[in-house]
């Protein structure tokens, strides 16, 4: 390319590119080109919007834009010809979205955003680099690629260029690309770091708790692309440094977690990568330090990268700084011994201890003195150092503690003492080592005496001081002298040991004495060593017991020339007290002992045989078992033990050396030839020694029989379930044995090689063993031993078994478990051969396992191929272990044991089939079954494992049923006779897990007399059982073992796999009629009741496994006549048991399903027990049984009328012992089934008659009828609701045709349902009334219980029906009443009646509106009084349900306003006249807004009964209350009575007795009125001022808080005459009741709410007649206060909140000669000072609700303000403000601090609302003073002036300190606060550092230039003589400190 094209292309516009204007192709991210050239700008929006909503319900920080770059303003947006500053804003948009979006690039709404802005905006050309910024984390990614497609990068002077090598293929990023473009292009680099600081601050505002999860893609890539990249470069320079640093700053300050841990593992790279220089170290050090103490996050992560920085960069170039940083962190020790757990901490140790240990002994902080040491302490406790470091350490703490007592006194030693001694003992306790190497080191160094000195109280502050004393002998420490060159030296310290040891000295650690003694006696001195070992038996039993081993060691060290020190040594060995040591310590020094007694010289008078002789008469010695007898001579020795032959003659009848059966001398003499013989394969021993004992060893086994029964008992020891010898045979000796062995038989003689290769031998068997071991050297020596025995030997019954393992020899060195498959490769036909010699090898193997047990592992599976040969095989096995148990179990060994388990295991269902071909196994498997002893107690016994073999395979697999059959009931007598828990419950599982024909347990259960049953169908029909000729039956219970049959139902009860079932029901059944028969001849019947149970649950079993379904089933399955329904029926009789009713009952439930006409001829009998039992043994199974036969049976039954009848009596009769929860559920079902609608009624008369036959009284009885009402109607209210009024009508017409008293009911003969419902013969008269009363009191109950009205609809005809049923019985009864008046029943006829009226108005609530009007109409007319008054009633019930009428039934109802109209004259009683009135209200309110003028006359009669003084009070109060509502309804017609209404109104509410004695006459009247002056406000002017004067009557104030409705009536009427009534009118009237002083609040409430609703231009015009009023309300201090100042600032509260709301309505042109009127008003010469206090107060106020805007007026106060608070200053002048000689003094103080107060106040929130710069430089200064001198006023008393000063004075100084925004004026602000600290009172210092601090508080980091000249005024403070001032400055600087953010502890 041309220089020119260069030039051209440089000056080329992206806007101008020719892809921006061709419509071929349109560059697109999710579309093809083409594709997308054909979609319009309308799309792309539509998509990008899209996009743009669903990013928004992940993410709300897109919200923004919205209205920008997806604005619709943004569809016509053209970038081209916009401006330079447009497109720079668009850019920052842009980035800024970009930015946001990176988090999810990813996501499907993401590109569809990418595609609007590369299509709309074009960022692809304009904002490359922002768009890789966002798509760059995702580098490795095909999107990635896909955006880089997009660019235009193909100049090689582009900045990415790089990338341009992405485009064409297509393939992302590769990540070591990445990494070094990275460290090469250093911009790039810094593109990085950049994006991270752009992501972190469009994030921003989202972060929460140091964390934001939409940043940490960004942090990830970040840490991933710049810590590889580093790693990668080979060098990194200072550019890469300094390119680097800012960023790594920045992240180091950052409070979020994620960036803060990206940056420490940049600064960790970087410290391993590169040495940088001491500053930057330091730098890096400081900030990662300062960064850990600002939160608890990243505490390890940070202090692991410090580790890191100090770990590779120079030592020492870390300065002091870090080190107060790190002391601030508060988990810095827990997070150190964090790491330490893993990883070095040393480098930052090596920093952290020499400042510790500095600061520890120059400390010169209260708080460091405290904290230091401790802190050390735990350090240098928990976490573990180098020796190296603990040796600087130690070495600087001594140097450290030298050179400062030098400096200091001896009163400071002795405290420097007293504060580095936990550290010195510390060290001591922990690291002793390091401490004495120290010292040691520095006693040669100290030259002076001085020095000398100090380093003994420093050698004094350790727990072990006593061992650096001066021993006066040697001129040297205690430690030196046990260590001198001269024994005679060391003698002397062992004597002071001794000493001490003797005296009990305190300052020796019982540590360093015992390993001093212990180091002594392996001294070369004879004399040293004896004095140390004399000084070990005082020493105390613990250190004796290790000198044990030590003293075992001198004894083998000494040489013969020092027998004293020998015999010394076994002298201290022979203590008593060794005897109670452990096991293993006396076991070691014994074998230590015993070389001792092996004697080489047998002269008397060698030192071997005096030390040999001392050895023996050991006590240790004679008490073990090897040993015993040495101590009679080495002649006794030899006859101790047995001689070699003589033990191999006991041996040598036994065909295996089993240790487990040998006694405790054959053990200890194997014991001994296993070691020995250890000895001789491992040569440890001394070539003479060896020889002797390999003579010895030939000597003892010279036969080789006996020699390799020796070599098999080590070859299989290791598979010994105990250690018997005590000997560990480890896999080398077992390997050396078997090369042994091997080496051995090469010199056997062949007659002895076939001896040792027969069936009577334990070689192979042993071999066989060492096959399983788990080393393969092992399994390799053994098949070398093997091949050996196979080539000597030719004719051996395991040559066979040998030759196949010699085949597979690299399998069985390669897998321990292959012998085990051995025979699983016998199996291919033509081998058929082997596989019999290979078996026959197997059995002589097994004749000789039951005396080798080892062998079993043999046996594991996998199994073999001929299962029934390999156990026919290991059946003579079987039989001689069962017979070795059987004889004596308790001398079975546990090899066997587990043998025999095995050998059981091998019956499985492959082997089944040899039970049926060979009677012996199956006797064997019996045998085994009947086994039942345990032979061990971690062992199953063998009749379980034998059980679990009978699996479900295994029984089906046998085949023969005989077999089966005999196995079952081998089963089942094992169960009867078994007394073991887990033998019951294996059979129990076994034949749950077994697939069994029914007729196999049928043959079982039937008698042994008895024909066995047959598989036949067709069988002879079965007799029906008679229960009456129960002698028929011949008693056979002696051929039926009853136990085993309950038994073996027990297990059929839930046995699922049961092959034809139906097999069992005649054996059932017979056992069945056996049981009846045995309870009607036995009174013993409980015994048999658990069987019976059984029985009839198994057949419930069968007939549910028949039918699942509970349908008929087919005759050839199961025959009826097989099933005796009677037979089940009459167990249910006969049986007294509740359970067996529950399955009897549960059995026909049942069978009522598959033979439903067998049970239908038994119904009535079981009805007939349900009645008389079931019921009251109730439980859920007997309650579904009912359910299921009474819907089974009671449909046949209900054609037959008074049959049904006389079950729902059964039912009623049981019901009371039916429990409560149960009743419900059983009628219902019932009823369900017979039909509500015909028996509903029935039931319920039926329970009537019950409860009437009650013999309860009093309560009981009361208690009774409660609860059966209730229970009555939720039966009721089970059903429909014209099931329900059909049953009302029948009962209603059955009481009518009962007779009126028992004489007139006349005897019949016949029964129908009306004598089984309610007989009048056996009943008496009372019961009968009672029977009525009850019926007609239900219904009426009924009839208003929610339940039935909420289910009520339209049912007219019924409704209508039971309205005239009712009707006709209240007719009769009131006949009877008019007839029984003189007789004794006419109360009852009476109350009869009433229920009736009773029941009729909860009909007439049923009834539609125009029947209703109708009934009403006609009862108002009645003649008597009280049903006049229902009627009203009745009516007004209606009128208050909220319900729409009618037009024409309106219209009806105009004519009752007449009727009630009437009755409410005075002639009528006047609680007639009352309830007549509330109905003309109750009309008015729902029909008088449409028929005014029917109300008229109303309210005329009702004015006249107000007006009438002598009207009853209560009818009174109901015509005020009536007058309201027909005066709020008639509105402009009742104008005409209001000269009448208002003036009887207020005379009503002045009679102030009848008022406050009557709570409801009172609020009747204050009602009336609310009510008229709501309605008629412009028409109350006359009564206004009486009306208001009603309002504000103290009386009425009295009552409000007993009576709430008042108090909202008269609100109601406060805020009618506020708002209705206009300004006119009104505030002439409240000038007028102004002048009354009594309850001026409401007064201003009313005046208040007023102008709230007054317009501008009302207000405007009544502003001077409102100001001249304030002025005159607000004078109400000066001249009304009398000395009550609160009654005085409650009132004056009110009227300048009267006075706020006109203020909050007038603009700035009409507020300001207002407020400067109200100025001028308080400064009026001769007016009342108290007027400033009213003005001050009104000021504060305005400030408060005005806010900025006062600040406009309020210049005019400062030098009034600043002039008052210095006239206030009760320090500055004597004069008081207020001194009124009318008031006492201290009123007069309390009115100052109140105006100093208000004063205080206002100026704060001038100050507080100043935005305008009010504060001026001259108006500050005239308030800076009188505000700061307010510290020292001290006016009102203490309590006053601290809560002046902390809730005022401190807050408007602070609040004037940011309004003046200086930091000159700052200095002179604080500088004169300053000099209230050095007042001579106390409180105002207090006050001035609370001001001090508060000001700081304010300007938080301005406050740093106000600092300097403010420590030497808090230093002086830190000393005050005050203690609470000295505290408060402690806390100020804490505070400050928080502020600022600055430690200032340095400063002092």
């Amino acid at each position: 390319m041309t220089s020119l094209a260069h030039q051209l292309k440089r000056l080329a516009l992206p806007q101008n590119a020719p892809e921006v204007f061709t419509r071929r192709e349109t560059i697109s991210l999710l579309f093809d080109p083409k594709h997308a050239a054909t979609l319009d700008k309308d799309n792309f929006y539509a998509l990008g919007c899209t996009g743009l909503e669903e990013l928004l319900g992940i993410e709300p920080a897109f919200a923004e834009f919205q209205e920008t770059l997806f604005g619709a303003a943004s569809v016509h947006l053209e970038r081209g010809v916009q401006s330079k500053e447009v497109n720079q804003k668009l850019d920052k948009s842009i980035s800024l979205f970009l930015t946001r979006l990176s988090p999810y690039f990813l996501l499907k709404p993401a590109l569809k955003c990418l595609e609007w802005l590369i299509h709309r905006f074009h960022i692809h050309l304009y904002n490359q680099d922002s768009l890789i910024a966002c798509v760059l984390p995702y580098h490795d990614t095909k999107l990635f690629v896909r955006v880089i497609q997009l660019l235009k990068i193909d100049d090689p002077t582009h900045k990415w260029h790089w990338l341009h090598g992405l485009q064409k293929p297509g393939v992302p990023l590769a990540r070591g690309t990445l990494l070094t473009h990275c460290y090469k292009d250093l911009d790039f680099m810094d593109f990085i770091c950049t994006m991270v600081t752009k992501s972190v601050k469009a994030y921003s505002a989202f972060v929460r708790d140091g964390r934001c999860a939409q940043l940490r893609v960004v942090f990830s890539f970040y840490a991933a692309a710049i810590v590889p990249a580093l790693e990668a470069v080979e060098k990194v320079t200072d550019s890469i440094v300094a390119k680097l640093l800012p960023y790594v700053q920045l992240g180091l300050k950052s409070e979020l977690v994620d960036y803060k841990a990206a940056t420490y593992m940049i600064v960790s790279q970087l410290a391993v990568k590169v040495v940088m220089q001491a500053e930057l170290v330091n730098t890096l050090a400081v900030q990662m330090s300062r960064s850990l103490g600002r939160g608890p996050a990243l505490t390890s992560e940070g202090l692991s990268c410090l580790i890191v920085l100090l770990q590779n960069q120079k030592e020492g170039v870390v300065g002091p700084k870090p080190f107060g940083y790190l002391c601030a962190v508060h988990s810095l020790v827990p997070s150190l011994q964090t790491i330490a757990a893993s990883y070095d901490v040393s480098p930052l140790l090596r920093y952290l201890l020499p400042h510790l240990i500095h600061s520890v002994i120059t400390q010169n902080g209260n708080y460091l003195k405290t904290y230091l040491p401790p802190f050390i302490c735990c350090m240098l406790f928990t976490l573990w150092m180098f020796f190296s470091l603990l040796i600087g350490v130690c070495r600087l703490l001594l140097e450290e503690y030298v050179s400062c007592g030098a400096e200091l006194g001896s009163d400071g030693v002795s405290s420097l003492n007293q504060k580095i001694q936990p550290v010195v003992r510390l060290f001591e306790h922990k690291y002793p080592g390091a401490l004495d190497a120290v010292l040691e080191a520095h006693v040669s160094e100290m030259n002076s005496d001085q020095q000398k000195n100090l380093l003994h109280q420093f050698l004094s502050l350790t727990m072990s001081c006593g061992k650096y004393q001066l021993l006066a002998d040697s001129d040297t420490s205690l430690m030196l002298s046990l260590n001198h060159p001269l024994s005679s030296v060391r003698n002397l310290a062992l004597d002071h040991l001794k000493n001490i040891l003797a005296s009990g000295q305190e300052g020796f650690d019982k540590a360093f004495l015992k390993d001093a003694l212990l180091e002594r006696i392996k001294d070369d001195a004879p004399e040293v060593v004896l004095s140390a070992l004399s000084a070990l038996q005082v020493l105390v039993y613990c250190s004796l017991l290790q000198c044990g081993g030590h003293g075992c060691k001198v004894c083998k060290r000494c040489c013969p020339c020092r027998c004293a020190v020998l015999k010394e040594a076994v002298r201290t060995l022979n203590d008593s007290r060794l005897s109670e040591v452990n096991a293993d310590l006396r076991a070691r020094i014994i074998w230590e002992l015993l070389p001792f007694l092996v004697v080489t010289n047998p002269e008397l008078e060698s030192t071997e045989m005096q030390l040999m002789l001392c050895v023996s008469e050991m006590h240790l010695l004679t008490k073990h078992p090897l040993t015993q007898g040495w101590s009679d001579g080495t002649n006794k020795i030899s006859g101790r033990f047995r001689s070699g032959s003589d033990m191999c003659c006991v041996l040598s009848g036994d065909r295996w050396w089993n240790p487990v059966k040998l006694d405790t001398s054959t053990c200890c003499y194997l014991q001994l030839l296993c070691r020995v013989f250890d000895v001789v394969v491992s040569g440890a021993v001394s070539k003479r020694s060896f020889s002797a004992v390999c003579v010895g060893f030939q000597e003892h086994l010279s036969e080789p029989e006996h020699l390799f029964k020796f070599l098999s008992l080590l070859w299989c020891y290791s598979n010994n379930l105990g250690d018997q010898l005590e000997v560990g045979v480890s896999a080398l000796l077992q390997t050396r044995a078997l090369y042994v062995g091997k080496a051995l038989l090469t010199t056997v003689p062949s007659k002895s090689l076939s001896l040792l290769a027969s069936a009577s031998s334990p070689v192979v068997p042993s071999l066989l063993a060492c096959l399983t071991f788990g080393v393969g050297e092992v399994r390799r020596a053994a098949l070398a031993v093997f091949q050996t025995l196979s080539t000597s030997v030719t004719s051996s019954p395991y040559s066979p078994l040998m030759e196949k393992l010699l085949s597979v020899a690299e399998e069985l060195i390669a897998d321990p478990t292959y012998l085990s498959q051995v025979t699983h490769h016998h199996h291919a036909p033509n081998e058929l051969k082997h596989f019999f010699c290979f078996f026959v090898s197997l059995q002589s193997l097994l004749s000789f396992s039951v005396s080798c047990p080892p062998t079993h592992p043999f046996l594991h599976p996998p199994p073999p191929s001929h299962p029934q040969m390999a156990l026919s095989v290991l059946l003579p096995a079987v039989e001689r272990l069962l017979e070795q148990f059987a004889l004596d179990p308790s001398v079975f060994l546990l090899d066997e044991a587990l043998l025999l388990q095995l050998l059981l295991e091998k019956y499985n269902e492959a082997s089944a089939v040899l039970l049926s071909r060979d009677s012996h196994s199956l006797e064997l498997f019996i045998t085994a079954l009947r086994t039942s002893s345990r032979p061990y107690p971690n062992i199953a016994s063998f009749q379980i494992i034998a059980l679990e073999q009978i699996t479900k395979p295994f029984f089906a697999a046998l085949g023969d049923e005989k077999i089966q059959q005999r196995i079952l009931g081998v089963l089942f007598d094992l169960l009867v006779v078994s007394k073991n828990p887990a033998c019951s419950q294996t059979i129990s599982s076994v034949f749950k897990g077994i697939a069994v024909d029914a007729e196999l347990v049928a043959n079982e259960l039937t008698p042994v007399d008895k024909p066995r049953v047959t598989g036949s169908i067709q069988q002879t029909r079965r007799s029906k059982v008679q229960p009456k000729k129960a002698q028929d039956v011949p008693p056979e219970e002696s051929t039926v073992s009853w136990p085993r049959v309950t038994l073996i139902l027990e297990l059929l009860q839930h046995k699922k796999k049961l092959k034809r079932p139906q097999m069992l029901v005649p054996a059932l059944f017979n056992l069945l009629s056996r049981y009846v028969i045995c309870l009607e001849l036995s009174a013993e019947q409980e015994n048999v009741e658990y069987t019976k149970q059984l029985l009839l649950s198994v057949l419930l079993n069968v007939c549910q496994r028949l039918s699942p379904q509970g349908g008929p089933i087919s005759k050839d399955i199961l025959d009826e006549d097989k099933f005796s329904v009677e037979l089940v029926v009459q167990c249910v009789r006969t049986s007294s048991m509740p359970q067996t009713h529950h399955h009897a009952l549960l059995l026909l439930g049942t069978v009522a399903g598959i033979f439903p006409e067998k049970v239908l001829h038994n119904i009535m009998p079981i009805f007939t027990f349900m009645g008389a039992n079931i019921m009251r043994l109730d439980d859920t199974y007997s309650f579904q049984v009912i359910s299921r036969t009474v819907q089974t049976v009671i449909p046949a039954l209900i054609r037959m009328g008074a049959v049904v009848t006389r079950i729902v009596q059964v039912f009623v009769d049981a019901l009371p012992h039916v429990p409560d929860h149960r009743r419900l559920p059983i009628l219902k079902q019932l009823l369900d089934t017979l039909g509500p609608a015909h028996f509903l009624w029935v039931l319920l008369l039926l329970l009537f008659k019950q409860h009437t036959s009650l013999s309860a009284t009093g309560a009981e009885k009361e208690a009774a009828l409660e609860r059966d009402l209730d229970f009555w109607i939720l039966v009721c209210c089970g059903f429909e609701v014209h099931e329900q009024l059909t049953s009302f009508i029948k009962i209603l017409q059955f009481l009518m045709t009962l007779p009126r008293d028992k004489e007139e009911g006349k005897k019949k003969k016949e029964e129908n349902v009306s004598q089984l419902i309610f007989s009048v013969e056996t009943h008496s008269g009372k019961e009968l009334r009672h029977f009525k009363f009850l019926s007609m009191s239900f219904m009426a109950q009924l009839l208003a219980s929610s339940s039935f009205v909420g289910k009520v609809n339209s049912l007219q005809e019924l409704q209508q029906s039971l309205l005239e049923e009712n009707l006709r019985y209240i007719h009769t009864v009131a006949q009877c009443v008019e007839e029984n008046t003189d007789k004794p029943t006419a109360k009852f006829w009476r109350a009869l009646l009433t229920k009736s009226y009773d029941m009729l108005d909860k009909v007439n609530a049923l009834l539609p509106t125009d029947t209703f009007i109708t009934v009403v109409r006609g009862l108002m007319g009645n003649q008597l009084a009280s049903v006049r008054r229902k009627a009203m009633e009745l009516l007004n019930n209606r009128l208050q349900q909220k319900r729409k009428w009618a037009e024409q039934q309106v219209h009806i109802d105009m004519h009752i306003v007449a009727f009630t109209h009437c009755v409410a004259k005075k002639e009528e009683q006047a609680i007639n006249r009352q309830t007549a009135i509330y109905s003309l209200k109750l009309l008015c309110r729902s029909f008088g807004a449409g028929h005014q003028e029917v109300f008229l006359p109303v309210l005329s009669r009702m004015v006249e009964l107000v007006a009438n003084p002598e009207e009853e009070k209560n009818v009174m109060g109901s015509a005020l209350l009536c007058v309201a509502e027909v005066t709020n309804t008639l509105k402009a017609l009742a104008i005409p009575q209001i000269h009448r209404l208002m003036p009887a109104i207020l005379q009503t509410l002045q009679e102030r007795k009848d008022l406050l004695s009557n709570e409801v006459y009172l609020l009747s009247a204050v009602t009336a009125l609310q009510r008229t002056a709501e309605t008629l406000p412009h028409f109350i002017s006359p009564y206004l001022e009486a009306t208001i004067l009603q309002v504000r009557y103290p009386e009425f104030a009295e009552r409000l808080s007993s009576c709430p409705q008042l108090a909202v009536r008269l609100s109601s009427l406060s805020s009618t005459l506020a708002t209705k009534v206009p300004p006119r009118v009104l505030l002439p009237t409240l000038a007028k009741c102004y002048g009354s002083m009594n309850r001026i609040g409401p007064l201003m409430n009313i005046l208040k709410e007023h102008i709230g609703h007054l317009e501008k231009e009302q207000l405007t015009s009544h502003q001077s007649e409102l100001t001249s009023f304030f002025l005159s309300a607000l004078d109400f201090r000066s001249k009304h206060c009398q000395g009550d100042l609160e009654k005085t600032a409650e009132i004056e509260g009110c009227v300048i909140d009267c006075l706020l709301a006109m203020v909050m309505k007038l603009s700035e042109v009409t507020f300001r000669p207002l407020f400067f009127k109200l100025f001028d008003w308080c400064k009026t010469e001769g007016a009342a000072k108290d007027r400033m206090l009213t003005f001050c107060r009104l000021a504060d106020s305005i400030a408060d609700r005005l806010k900025g805007l006062f600040v406009l007026f309020a210049g005019q106060l400062v030098k009034p303000f600043s002039d008052m608070l210095r006239k206030l200053n009760a320090a500055q002048t004597d004069e008081a403000f207020f001194d009124s000689e009318e008031e006492e003094d201290d009123d007069n103080v309390s009115k100052s601090c109140l105006l100093l107060q208000y004063i205080l106040d206002c100026l704060r929130k001038i100050f507080l609302y100043d935005t305008q710069r009010f504060l001026s430089k001259e108006r500050a200064d005239a308030l800076l003073g009188p505000l700061v001198d307010q510290v020292e006023n001290m006016l009102g008393g203490e309590q006053v002036y601290q809560t002046r000063i902390t809730q005022h004075l401190v807050p408007c100084v602070a609040q004037f300190s940011v309004a003046m925004g200086d930091d000159s004026q700052w200095k002179v602000l604080n500088y004169q606060i300053l000099l209230k600290t050095r007042h001579r009172g106390a409180g105002v210092r207090f006050s001035s550092l609370l001001m001090l601090l508060e000001l700081a508080g304010k300007l938080k980091e301005n406050y740093m230039v106000l600092l300097p000249e403010t420590i030497p005024f808090l230093a002086e403070l830190m000393e005050d003589e005050c203690e609470e001032v000295e505290h408060q400055v402690q806390k100020v600087i804490r505070e400050m400190e928080t502020v600022l953010g600055e430690p200032l502890q340095s400063y002092f």
